[in-house]
């Protein structure tokens, strides 16, 4: 039986932590989502903007009998830089922010949880914020899967495979 479970993360481009969750097994599925803003029904254009307060996420969804809440957490905070304040590298904006937001309280616990494990592993300070979640919209079509689809494009090859290779390296146990 699945033990079937969601977490809502924000780490910078939306397109690879889509990528990198992809390769775990017990990942059931991924979207590409808007959260975190006042905006009604985002557009990509208008969260780019950096205007609508929303930020590129993920909404993962996996089961837990396979993929440990753990390291589904752990996963994201290897996978972009929580040091970096709003920004991810040359994407810069509150819409690249490295964010996890929460459904309840039992989630905001292991979020904290997970960010302090992180805390130990950055030399930096993890600015990792931890939100309530509030409305998501899932983004446009041709953000969904984007790396599967367009896996010779200039942004995948230099950004999304190596987030994808060090998933795959560190968390091997895991790889589908």
């Amino acid at each position: 039986m699945i033990e079937s479970k969601t977490f809502v993360l924000a780490g910078g481009c939306f397109w690879c932590l889509d990528a990198a969750y992809r390769v775990l097994s017990g990942v059931i599925n991924v979207d590409s989502v808007y959260t975190g803003g006042a905006t009604v029904g985002p557009t990509y254009e208008e969260v780019c903007s950096g205007k609508t307060g929303h930020v590129e996420s993920v909404s993962v969804t996996f089961d837990a009998k396979v993929l440990p809440e753990g390291v589904v957490l752990d996963a994201f905070f290897t996978m972009h830089d929580p040091t970096q304040l709003n920004r991810q590298g040359n994407d810069v904006g509150t819409q690249y922010r490295s964010a996890m937001f929460y459904s309840d309280e039992d989630q905001k616990v292991l979020f904290e949880k997970a960010k302090e494990r992180a805390s130990k592993w950055w030399p930096s300070p993890v600015v990792t914020s931890i939100e309530p979640l509030n409305e998501i919209y899932k983004a446009e079509e041709l953000h969904q899967n984007f790396f599967a689809k367009n896996p010779s494009q200039a942004y995948c090859l230099a950004v999304a495979l190596p987030k994808v290779m060090k998933i795959r390296s560190e968390f091997s146990r895991y790889i589908k």
